[in-house]
């Protein structure tokens, strides 16, 4: 033990002493905390709590705490109680997946790098909280991995001959330098209909045009704008350009542009994966020779060996961008090319409107951008869009309003003309992270001066590009609809593994020096002891299951990549709670544990949570760490905190909570050996409610009160650890 004797200290300044009459303490307020809410304490049984030494002294196995981060960086108050009563803190929130991973994959490390270091000032160590969960994970950005490929409508009619490629003679195209092959492949493409031109490089292949695909003329109008695209994938990495034959009209016939290499330098050459890629590139009048009359352009691969590539034939398109079409769109700026201008918040928050970047367009160079803070179905106009059409509707004729949308959640919308006493209003829109062409056909009134968007109804956060306004009579001229391609279940449990891969290896590799245990599993069990499936039914936000597509084996590659980026003398766990509750689910966890050392991996430890409550069977508790400790395994109590069902609890609560805080450390310490006892972690500080916003709020779970004054249980629990009342062997008068 660590173990000292004990001298009589000086109790904590936040308290002051009434009468002596009635034999109990009142609490002073503190007003940088707040009122205190538990009950009054008999002061002797105060001054008792009040000459105790730190926890951690009254045992030699790791104490810990699990913490916010924020607070513990923040509240100087909270960091000195943690500091001088614990060996080990958990982060509970900030190590997590949806804490760390970025929209685009990558991973902020700021936060937990200086958290680190300040715990490592005060002699503490980290224990890492949890690698694999289906709750607190970025689930947009794992989504959006196995998210549908959405292909874009056309831009216009493709005046490129594509003939020559579905016929499979490529007649009109020249393979002028074809490495290992060029040919039409069927079933190959973005659907399982689609052909496919397969190009495969050869083992010698080192420069872009050591593997060439030409395209036919393409006929040049004098001051238009043209669009070349297409969909590409590879076996592996790739990499390829287009480029422009020798007698292009181009001024620049290996044009560096719409593409950046990872270091966010221009660069002539896209890069190619697995996944399919949209290559698009867009050439201005200004690009092109003057008396230029046709151009040609190359599409080069060979840049590496050993590739294979393939493009979408039904996706290779010149187009005409300024070539004349049916419909004049009513509005004057509805692709948000150049910004938002002509629209207009007419309700909503003052930040409702804004433009979104490229990256968040359905295509070219932004969207409109519009939150919506408030869910009000029935008032959908309360967040309200509107813009001028360039003339007004005539009576009796038809129109079609069209645009493209998406929502970073599920999301709803409709569409209503200008001024109110000539409004039509469309049905409510759902809405999705996936791009969606909305259509909405009317008869005119007469008089309608303009469109609005009433997103109203639902709380999110709305994409809208491609908005257009036409009179049938002249023709269809919006956006034609998106085509989407789902990935494969293979293909999922493909890009998932990949995700979980990246994730777990760059943790362990960048705290390889500073973490050496860690919660990779966590919560894997249902309630009757099977295996979670991704069928639990979970929406919220942060939820992703990964067993779902990574399947029972989801845990043996966690242990396995863990491992084999950490250190081997890491301590792993696996964790999970209600194990005290239902000895069923502790079953299924201790032998889901054997399974997964049966697939090659090894577990070190299991941790039981134990959020439990005064009326928590305590022979139950006694049988759990009986199954635990048979397992062989380090055994944690992960995250222990004991409700009282109330912030006012009574000094007979207290007691209670006390004695219970002190019955689970002597069974722990009874039934755990000593070889298996990894150590107890204690979940939260005090009863602060700037610890409980998102954790049993108006509860009064910990040692410490609101005040961070110690709790009868502070002794309770300090006894259970010292396995003795400690304040018998203090020495001087206690008041009685």
């Amino acid at each position: 033990m660590k173990y000292k004797k004990i001298l009589p200290i000086i109790a904590s300044s936040l308290l002051v002493f009434a009468s002596c009459d009635d034999n109990l303490m009142e609490w002073e307020k503190d007003p940088e905390h707040g009122a205190v809410t538990g009950a009054e304490l008999p002061l002797g049984l105060v001054e008792k709590i009040g000459r105790y030494e730190p926890l951690k002294n009254y045992t030699s196995m790791i104490l810990g705490n699990g913490i916010g981060a924020d607070l513990y960086m923040s509240d100087a108050v909270y960091r000195k109680i943690v500091n001088e009563n614990f060996d080990e803190v958990t982060p509970g929130y900030a190590m997590k997946h949806g804490a760390m991973v970025k929209s685009d994959g990558s991973i902020n490390f700021a936060t937990i790098d200086a958290f680190i270091a300040e715990t490592k000032k005060a002699g503490l160590s980290v224990f890492g909280h949890t690698l694999v969960w289906h709750s607190n994970n970025n689930a947009s950005y794992l989504n959006s991995l196995i998210a549908p490929t959405i292909i874009p409508g056309s831009s216009g009619a493709n005046i490129l001959d594509v003939a020559g490629l579905k016929s499979g003679t490529f007649t009109s195209w020249s393979r002028n330098n074809p490495g290992k092959g060029i040919a039409i492949v069927a079933n190959a493409g973005l659907t399982s209909t689609s052909q496919a031109i397969q190009l495969q490089s050869s083992a010698t292949s080192s420069s872009a045009h050591n593997l060439q695909l030409t395209s036919p003329g393409t006929l040049i109008v004098t001051g238009h704008n043209y669009e070349i695209s297409f969909y590409i994938k590879s076996d592996i990495a790739g990499k390829g350009r287009l480029s422009f034959d020798a007698d292009a009209a181009l001024i620049n016939k290996y044009p560096w542009k719409d593409w950046y290499n990872t270091g966010g330098s221009w660069t002539e050459a896209f890069i190619t994966s697995s996944q399919w890629k949209q290559v698009k590139i867009k050439l201005s009048a200004a690009d092109f020779n003057v008396g230029a009359t046709a151009f040609k352009f190359n599409i080069d691969l060979g840049y590496l060996p050993n590739v294979t590539y393939l493009i979408d034939v039904n996706t290779i398109s010149v187009v005409d961008l300024d070539a004349p079409v049916g419909a004049v769109n009513l509005l004057s700026n509805g692709n948000f090319n150049s910004g938002i201008t002509g629209w207009n918040k007419s309700n909503g928050a003052a930040d409702a409107l804004s433009l979104a970047p490229a990256a968040s367009a359905y295509e070219g160079n932004g969207a409109m951008k519009v939150v919506n803070a408030t869910s009000t179905p029935s008032d959908q106009w309360r967040t309200q869009i509107q813009s001028t059409f360039t003339s007004t509707l005539s009576a009796g004729k038809k129109y079609t309003i069209a645009f493209m949308i998406k929502s970073e959640a599920t999301g709803s919308i409709r569409c209503s003309t200008t001024p109110s006493s000539l409004a039509s209003y469309q049905g409510d829109q759902s809405t999705s992270p996936t791009w969606k062409l909305i259509e909405w056909k009317i008869t005119a009134k007469g008089g309608e001066t303009g469109l609005s968007f009433d997103l109203g109804g639902q709380a999110g956060t709305y994409y809208i590009d491609n908005v257009t306004v036409t009179d049938d009579a002249a023709g269809t001229g919006g956006p034609t609809a998106p085509v989407t391609i789902d990935k494969t279940d293979a293909e999922k449990t493909t890009i998932i593994g990949n995700a979980m891969k990246d994730w777990i290896s760059k943790m362990m590799t960048h705290y390889k020096t500073s973490v050496f245990a860690m919660d990779v599993v966590n919560e894997p069990m249902k309630e009757d002891g099977t295996l979670r499936n991704g069928t639990e039914g979970d929406t919220a936000t942060d939820y992703f299951s990964w067993v779902k597509y990574l399947g029972k084996d989801y845990a043996v590659t966690a242990f396995k990549l863990a491992r084999q980026y950490g250190n081997a003398t890491d301590k792993l766990f696996i964790n999970d709670y209600n194990l005290e509750s239902r000895l069923d689910k502790c079953d299924g966890l201790i032998n889901y544990v054997k399974y997964i050392e049966s697939q090659g991996a090894t577990v070190d430890g299991i941790g039981t949570q134990m959020h439990i409550s005064l009326t928590t069977d305590k022979a139950k508790i006694d049988q759990m760490f009986q199954k635990l400790a048979a397992s062989g395994k380090l055994i944690k109590i992960s995250e222990l905190d004991i409700r009282l069902g109330t912030e006012t609890p009574t000094v007979a609560q207290q007691a209670s909570q006390a004695e219970m805080y002190q019955y689970v450390i002597d069974s722990y310490k009874k039934y755990i050996p000593a070889s298996q006892q990894y150590g107890i972690t204690i979940w939260g500080v005090s009863d602060n409610a700037k610890e409980h916003e998102f954790w049993l709020p108006k509860e009064s779970p910990n040692l410490w009160d609101a005040n961070y004054v110690r709790k009868h249980a502070y002794k309770g629990t300090a006894d259970g650890l010292a396995g003795k009342d400690v304040s018998k062997d203090f020495s001087g008068e206690l008041q009685k």
